[in-house]
């Protein structure tokens, strides 16, 4: 199962999850002077990010906007990017966020589950109802995996997520229907290959959250550029670090832009920030 699968990656390397918010605004300059593509000049910073990185890096997060932004070029870099990952033996997800008809749901599965596309996970939206995910869980049967949005970590998530509904909150109800299912979906660990995700700078739900949902791994944004608590963090992760993982996109992919030589020793400073976050969240002082 590739719960049990990113589960080890995590146990031998760390929680972190880059995320590869991959807009040319934040590529170096000596990277964009070298390719002439928008395609080759994404994949190739891309590739360095993880070149650089993948020893102490549990996945990567490709969200799909960035790619999609800039037309067939730009989903090029996004089809090259999840191939080098599968090709290095490294986890992938992408960051797609899709909800729509069973019909519809089934020719997205088959879309970022397969072919050009393929991941290892996916993101998706439960808010326009259950059977909106159901087409995707023949895949999470075999080895592949979903990350669910349960909280969200942005200020709208009080208009809908947060109200209160009999007696408790709807995200609650979408994660207690949601927990049943996943279940089912367990693999050798205790976890499912159907996850949450949960915005880490939720400070008061976190115990709650955690202890409602024990057996269910999460992702967790927020951490970096929305100034999550890395005690909160810890809550959501558990005391083994082992709960889910942590993703960071610009603090850690434009980090070289803090040093007057980040330009031509971006991989050097992109590296010390996944080392910073892991010893923050840990707590560890150096």
């Amino acid at each position: 199962m590739i719960i049990d699968r990113l589960l080890k990656e995590v146990g031998n390397k760390s929680f972190v999850c880059v995320g590869l918010d991959s807009d040319l605004i934040h590529i170096p300059e000596s990277i964009k002077s070298k390719y002439e593509s928008v395609e080759d000049i994404i994949f190739n910073f891309n590739k360095r990010i993880i070149d650089c990185s993948s020893d102490l890096v549990a996945i990567y997060k490709l969200q799909i906007a960035y790619y999609e932004k800039y037309g067939i070029s730009g989903l090029m870099a996004y089809k090259r990017t999840l191939k080098y990952l599968k090709d290095k033996n490294l986890i992938s997800i992408a960051d797609i966020k899709r909800s729509d008809i069973q019909s519809t749901a089934k020719a997205y599965a088959k879309a970022h589950f397969e072919g050009d596309f393929e991941a290892d996970f996916i993101t998706l939206n439960p808010y326009m109802g259950i059977d909106t995910i159901l087409p995707y869980l023949e895949y999470t049967k075999k080895d592949k995996g979903v990350f669910v949005l349960l909280l969200t970590s942005n200020e709208g998530a009080k208009d809908i997520e947060c109200l209160n509904s009999e007696g408790k909150e709807i995200f609650y109800h979408v994660g207690d229907k949601l927990d049943k299912i996943a279940k089912e979906f367990k693999g050798e660990s205790k976890y499912s290959n159907i996850g949450f995700v949960v915005g880490a700078t939720n400070d008061k739900e976190a115990m709650k959250i955690r202890n409602r949902y024990e057996n269910i791994f999460f992702l967790l944004p927020g951490y970096g550029s929305q100034n999550a608590n890395s005690n909160t963090v810890k809550t959501y992760l558990k005391d083994d670090y082992t709960g889910g993982i942590v993703n960071s996109s610009r603090k850690i992919i434009t980090n070289y832009k803090n040093y007057e030589d980040g330009d031509i020793n971006f991989e050097k400073y992109t590296r010390e920030a996944v080392i910073d976050m892991i010893a923050d969240i840990r707590g560890i002082n150096e």
